[in-house]
């Protein structure tokens, strides 16, 4: 393959490993299973429908769906067509929608598996649309060109199309945690040398290069996190793909798949743990564990029902992993792999194998090919071959963060003496008490999250005197909520004594409604929207605060 052009590994499995299943799609008990060549073949259609439009060359082609093998074989045909893909996330409002079609200038829109279309199509004006099948229990997308008209009446495209290493992949657009969201410019280079996050000496992901991997994709494939680490690399390294039918289903799909590699957030880590402990209570796990053949037949039996049983690789992504889960799971031995990196960078900035010893609470060591610098102010920064192209439509915010080959993170931090890169909080995630004192909440958010009482913590507090911590409880808090306040009371006063006093929280309130894609309380990889926060809680903070009780129940 000429070095210009990008080398487009899907078509190598569609012909060498034909006949092997590919995508696998849950229907209640049973799976679906489509072969590396029929998913070629219904691409290959999809890409002579898109020819079809008669669209200028390179145009913005959108996707809105959960993930299900049609947002595969979109993604493949968009590429094979030569066009640009703008994934959108599947939880997007009307209104939110309408704006990102325009401004990403979108000439054509796949609709797929989505749950509140009928509100959500308000926002698709004059663009043409196609639609995947009906996914029961979710809306059905009407005023479109349907799926299987397009596989009767099409014949799939015969030549193989390679754009070129310059040529843009595709455009992403954040989930918009500090401000609106900013579509970052990928090109084929970019996701063409993600390959070194396999192709080197550790291979930390346990990728079989030659195709006996297993994927469970269930993250938002939208995001560049489940793009990379999972889309991407079952195409370059083969193997199969299987999808989570809905939410209610995740644990039993992930069961029944068991994959080789798994891809979570810290969210699904805790909640996972917080599954085990329902059932074993850590008392008696630790005993268990203490006991030398009852310890390793234990182990295994968490692992499978985990979905484990398999794994050569768990992997945490999108936000910082906390050091009590990891050391949590490594009892388990369950060594879970903390990778940190964002959307500008095709998430590939370090990672922290964490089978050792070294780097304790860091996020790791940098990649191969990638520096790490701490600027001025404590900003992290890197360069490397996987940086952005620049934001879409926004000149003067990609000359901000990209200045002299240097991308600026916004997240703060410092790398230790053995190289090891440590985050502290972000630059801009801070503010200020009515005493005139700064606030970072995120240091303080993890002395609380050791607590294991938290689904999700928030430490706010403009304008008051002292900051305040809003929590989720977890299944364990709710048990005995007088127990939870007597532990948190101690926790607290633990916390506080050794902060410096305008730090110190004044109040903790446990609130009753978990924080959501769907409230728009966190991002769709589960990331907390502090301005929505304050939007949903402020009118409260003020009583909260007066309560002569430290800790309180909403």
């Amino acid at each position: 393959m000429n070095e210009k052009f990008y080398d487009f590994p899907f078509y190598k499995w569609e012909k060498e490993k034909a006949n092997d299943p590919f995508l696998r799609q849950p229907m209640g008990d049973d799976w679906e299973e489509y072969t590396w060549a029929e998913a070629g073949i219904m691409a290959r259609k999809l890409a002579t429908a898109i020819e079809g439009y008669d669209l200028p060359p390179k145009s913005h082609i959108g996707l809105i769906s959960k993930n299900c093998r049609e947002w595969v074989i979109a993604d493949l045909a968009i590429m094979m067509s030569g066009h640009i893909s703008v994934p959108f996330f599947p939880t997007l409002k009307s209104y939110e929608l309408e704006n990102l079609i325009e401004f990403g200038e979108v000439k054509l829109l796949f609709a797929g598996k989505l749950e509140n279309w009928q509100e959500q199509k308000k926002g698709v004006k004059n663009v043409p649309l196609i639609s995947f099948p009906t996914y029961q229990n979710h809306s059905k997308i009407d005023n479109s060109v349907k799926w299987v008209d397009i596989m009767n009446e099409n014949e799939p495209k015969k030549d193989d199309y390679y754009p070129k290493m310059e040529d843009i992949w595709t455009i992403v657009f954040t989930s918009g945690t500090t401000g609106d969201p900013k579509g970052v410019v990928l090109d084929y280079k970019t996701i063409f040398l993600t390959k070194i996050i396999i192709e080197n000496k550790v291979n930390p992901l346990a990728v079989d290069r030659r195709g006996d991997n297993t994927f469970l994709s269930y993250l938002p494939l939208n995001h560049i996190f489940e793009r990379v680490v999972i889309e991407s690399s079952c195409f370059r390294y083969g193997g199969t793909m299987s999808f989570v039918e809905s939410l209610e289903t995740f644990g039993k799909n992930l069961a029944d798949v068991q994959p080789t590699t798994f891809a979570g957030v810290p969210r699904i880590y805790n909640k996972f743990k917080e599954k085990v402990l329902e059932k074993m209570p850590q008392k008696r796990l630790n005993l268990l564990l203490k006991i030398p053949f009852i310890s390793s037949l234990v182990k295994k039996k968490i692992k499978k029902s985990l979905g484990w049983s398999r794994a050569k690789a768990i992997v945490s992504g999108a936000a910082f992993l906390p050091q009590s889960i990891i050391d949590w799971y490594k009892k388990l031995d369950v060594f879970i792999l903390n990778g940190y990196g964002m959307t500008e960078n095709c998430c590939v900035c370090s990672y922290l194998d964490t089978k050792k010893s070294d780097g304790v609470g860091s996020v790791g060591l940098p990649w191969d090919a990638v520096d790490v610098k701490i600027g001025p102010n404590g900003e992290i920064l890197n360069r490397g071959p996987f940086l952005l192209k620049e934001y879409y439509k926004n000149k003067d915010y990609t000359n901000e963060v990209l200045k002299n080959g240097w991308f600026n993170t916004g997240d703060k931090g410092f790398i230790d003496d053995k190289g090891y890169l440590h985050i502290t909080g972000r630059v801009k995630d801070i503010f200020k008490t009515s005493k005139g004192k700064y606030i970072e909440p995120s240091v303080i958010e993890s002395k609380f999250e050791k607590a294991n009482l938290f689904q999700q913590v928030c430490v706010v507090g403009l304008n008051l005197p002292q900051p305040i911590l809003l929590g989720v409880p977890n299944e364990i808090a709710l048990l005995n909520k007088q127990v939870t306040t007597e532990k948190i009371k101690e926790f607290l006063h633990q916390i506080n004594s050794g902060m410096d006093n305008y730090k110190r929280i004044e109040k903790v309130v446990f609130v009753k409604q978990e924080w959501t894609p769907d409230n728009n309380l966190t991002t769709p990889t589960l990331k907390i929207k502090r301005a929505k926060i304050d939007e949903r809680f402020s009118v409260n903070y003020e009583n909260w605060y007066k309560q002569k009780e430290s800790i309180l129940w909403e």
